[in-house]
């Protein structure tokens, strides 16, 4: 019972610690949002259920609502788009909560995935604050709220799930806490296909504790190794019953085949690069801030070595950023495949917590905000094409 209460009276403080950082982070997000509804009521749309029903918003509504056989493939260009593409912990708890609440599937899926979103700053704060302190921990959490695609935090897509498992499993292996680790990891594996990415740093870093453990404050063998075993079941699993209802072992990376979705270790990148720097044809402009975003990312993952970030953490963030770069699918898709990757943010948020003005500091985060702000609503509102 004390036991209990120790630990509820730790997360108390340790939310209360994260109460600045959580505060701000809504603050920014909600410039975003705002302006979304702004946009929204200048053309005559609902700005929240655009956001819970926007490209692959829709798909996690209806496999929520009619589970999996129940949603009908849609015809594309490449072979028809099936629900078994999308992971099911989160349209599962849409499906739960709708169950559970008056909110409808959409309502429920964006309240979800605010939620999932707070959650996963918070986590971000943790990182930072154990690695940098408080004041980094904060600016960590903001930047995160202000990323160039950082609308997808408002939209009722599987990512903001996805980071608030993976993040916290991260911590929880800085921490030491393998086997929440490896249960947090199998939750995110259950979220989206990157939760290979969270399972693989699990356990290469639960494989470096047994290797180096020794001294009295060193958990118990068994700990790190199961956290590492359980890390990826969640994917798999999922993968595996996919395989089972197609009938093939592959069946899963069939059904991706409609998205051109594969790992072709980064072709599909560089002809994108070369295409956009090479010719003349109309560019859009989230191609060109996805180009600077994967630049920029690979700049921060240097640093982050340099840095000597925790193994885990640096893992990830290799893990992911090699996902982004390595998969075949829609260039302008890979900016939100590098939301959960927090060890890159730490860098830019330790270089601006030595900021020594106040006021600058506001200019600068206000700025990103509304410049975040004003690219999210071209992305919902004007780009044809999923973020």
């Amino acid at each position: 019972m004390r036991g209990r209460r120790g630990q509820g009276a730790r997360w108390r403080a340790g939310l209360r610690r994260a109460a600045p950082a959580l505060l701000a982070y809504i603050a920014v997000r909600a410039v975003g949002v705002l302006v979304l509804v702004a946009w929204g009521a200048r053309r005559g749309v609902d700005a929240l259920g655009r956001l819970s029903e926007l490209w692959d918003a829709l798909f996690y509504q209806q496999i929520a609502e009619h589970w999996y056989d129940g949603v009908a493939p849609v015809p594309g260009p490449h072979g028809p788009y099936e629900a078994y593409a999308f992971f099911p912990g989160y349209p599962a708890t849409i499906r739960a909560v709708s169950w559970l609440t008056p909110l409808t599937h959409s309502q429920a899926g964006l309240a979800i995935a605010w939620l999932s979103s707070v959650v996963a700053a918070w986590g971000i704060f943790a990182i930072a604050d154990r690695l940098y302190g408080r004041r980094v921990g904060v600016l960590a959490a903001v930047l995160w709220g202000v990323l160039p695609v950082a609308v997808v935090e408002s939209m009722a897509y599987s990512e903001l799930m996805f980071t608030a498992f993976a993040v916290w499993a991260v911590y929880a292996a800085m921490t030491r806490s393998w086997v929440v680790a490896g249960t947090l990891s199998l939750l995110a594996g259950l979220c989206r296909p990157t939760g290979v990415a969270v399972a693989a740093a699990i356990g290469c870093a639960a494989l470096w504790e047994l290797i180096t453990r020794r001294g009295p404050d060193a958990p118990a063998w068994w700990r790190p190794v199961l956290g590492g075993l359980i890390a990826p079941l969640g994917f798999v699993g999922y993968i595996s019953w996919v395989g089972y209802v197609k009938g093939s072992w592959d069946g899963y990376f069939k059904v991706q085949e409609a998205w051109q979705s594969k790992f072709d270790f980064g072709h599909s990148t560089m002809k994108s690069f070369i295409r956009l720097l090479g010719r003349s044809d109309t560019v859009w402009l989230p191609q060109v801030v996805v180009a600077v975003v994967l630049g920029c990312a690979v700049l921060l993952f240097g640093i982050s070595v340099i840095q000597r970030q925790p193994l885990v953490l640096v893992l990830f963030s290799a893990f992911t950023l090699v996902l982004a770069l390595g998969d075949a699918s829609y260039f302008t898709s890979r900016a939100r495949f590098l939301l959960p990757a927090i060890g890159l943010l730490m860098p830019a948020a330790a270089a601006l917590a030595r900021v020594r003005t106040k006021a600058t500091l506001v200019l600068l985060i206000a700025g990103a905000a509304l410049g975040s702000a004003a690219y999210g609503g071209f992305l919902v509102y004007i780009y044809p094409d999923a973020p």
